[in-house]
């Protein structure tokens, strides 16, 4: 039988930390203090801002930390045998009580970024859970999206579990699956009002006569198969009738079989809610799908046919998104999977984990490559705001240097160039860092997903409009004090032994 994981596992980790561990137990270290950094070098996406989530998932990770004694027999017979039985005792009583965690607050950059390339007036549902690394990957995207700016989501239990909205219509297999006419077992409708009972089979066939003429075409072009597939989900969702249009052919079918049931629900004082396309031209066709809702509106006088949504999905990335921008189309919602949920454009961010002080020492790990060289020590970081509320930059000090103070005059230097600083007088400072673990607890209330969500949108909305855009963003200048480029330069220069000529 397969055991279940359990993803708070002291095991989830590298090997090689379990033997350091040792190597540090063994030589006495284990009870040094000790800070680690946890950053990258680059935002992803070509962008320059990036958004942090994932703290309520980290702070349970380190409350329920503990090594349980099925994980100490299992490295008992997977490490060398000469490790002594007291390092498994120690290990038995680990837990990360005494440690503490400064983070960012809780924020997410992907789905902002789909967010972000078209008008705030679209919505947006993650449709990813078939794409994603597993059944654990599909939640998170599910839950990061979210909190990215997406409106819902098609994964039921992330519904469950964190109340985003659900969103869904049918597949292609549903409407293929369906033949002609004779297959349907329920052929009436009641009216939503009285209750009476409609012949809504005949509704149906009646008013796709009638499109005929007004589509421009005839109504035996259009796919009787799909029509009964489109008229059993209505019976079945009368208020929420959603269609996919393009398993065959967008306007002569598709199209004129959805308007079809679409009058049939209204003349059963029903609205439908929209249709979705999942292949083809989406700008073209949405332009002609909006173009036959507002004649068929107009005809009939059934005014809120003229707004029905219209949904595109399919392998829509951001890019996608740029170029529909670029044209007309009359889309508005996107239903977005894989290219979402994998982050196929970049997939890794790139995480460094470095130790920076050791016992009140700074160390620094040196090379070569300048883009690779750490900041050493415990540091706070700052963010200065303009009278605007818009972010000038970050400055990051020492963690005994003063903190910066409103209205005065800073110097903010380049981390690695001598030649790039600047002075900057803040009219507002925000301290970056919050205490969120520390003596064995959660030092800070965590925020509902809502309120995360909301706070993801104010803040990308200090960053300027330049630093935001998608294409050749501005540079966001994260700068030190000179007092901290001057202390790690000096031990940089240190650290580096002198060559010789030969």
């Amino acid at each position: 039988m397969t055991k279940q994981l359990n993803v708070v596992s002291a095991l989830l980790t590298d090997l090689y930390q379990i033997t350091m561990a040792y190597a540090y137990w063994r030589s006495g270290k284990h009870q040094e203090e000790s800070t680690f950094d946890l950053f990258f070098r680059k935002n992803p996406f070509g962008g320059e801002y990036t958004l942090f989530a994932g703290l309520e998932d980290c702070l349970k990770f380190v409350q329920n930390y503990k090594f349980q004694t099925s994980d100490i027999d299992y490295l008992r017979e997977t490490l060398p045998t000469h490790i002594e039985k007291e390092f498994y005792d120690f290990l038995s009583t680990l837990d990360l009580n005494d440690i503490k965690i400064y983070a960012i607050p809780e924020v997410t950059t992907n789905a902002a970024r789909f967010r972000a390339a078209v008008g705030s007036n679209k919505k947006f549902y993650e449709f990813g859970l078939r794409d994603a690394q597993g059944s654990d990957g599909g939640l998170s995207a599910s839950k990061y999206c979210y909190l990215g700016g997406f409106d819902g989501t098609s994964n039921v239990l992330a519904g469950k579990l964190y109340g985003i909205t659900l969103r869904g219509t049918h597949s292609y297999a549903y409407v293929s699956s369906y033949g002609n006419l004779d297959e349907l077992k329920i052929r009436d409708l009641s009216d939503r009002i009285t209750g009476e009972s409609r012949p809504f089979v005949q509704l149906c066939l009646n008013y796709l006569n009638e499109l005929g003429p007004i589509l421009k075409i005839f109504p035996d072009q259009a796919n009787k198969g799909e029509l009964t597939a489109f008229i059993a989900y209505a019976i079945s969702f009368p208020s929420g009738f959603l269609a996919l249009i393009d398993t065959y052919d967008v306007l002569k079918s598709g199209v004129p079989n959805f308007l079809a049931v679409a009058l049939a629900l209204h003349q059963c004082n029903y609205q439908a809610i929209g249709l979705r396309l999942d292949s083809g031209d989406l700008a073209y066709l949405s332009l002609e799908i909006r173009a036959n809702f507002v004649e068929v509106a107009r005809k009939f006088n059934v005014s809120h046919i003229e707004r029905l949504d219209i949904v595109a999905s399919g392998d829509i990335n951001e890019e996608t998104l740029l170029s529909l921008e670029s044209q007309e189309h009359a889309i508005d919602i996107f239903d977005i999977g894989a290219h979402l949920v994998t982050c196929q454009k970049q997939p890794a961010l790139g995480c460094v984990y470095k130790l920076v002080e050791l016992n009140g020492t700074a160390r620094i790990k040196v090379s070569q490559d300048i883009e690779k060289l750490m900041i050493p020590g415990r540091k706070n970081l700052y963010r200065f705001y303009d009278g605007n509320g818009e972010a000038l930059c970050d400055l990051m000090t020492e963690s005994d240097e003063p903190e910066p103070i409103a209205g005065v005059r800073m110097l903010c230097r380049h981390p690695f160039s001598e030649t790039k600083r600047a002075y900057v007088t803040p009219t507002t400072v925000q301290c970056m860092y919050k205490l969120y673990w520390a003596n064995g607890q959660i030092q800070q209330a965590l925020p509902t997903w809502q309120e995360v969500r909301i706070y993801v949108q104010r803040q990308i909305e200090t960053l300027r409009k330049d630093h935001r855009r998608q294409l050749n963003p501005t540079p966001y200048k994260v700068s030190v004090t000179d007092h901290l480029y001057s202390f790690f330069h000096r031990l940089w220069i240190k650290s580096i032994p002198i060559g010789e000529l030969a």
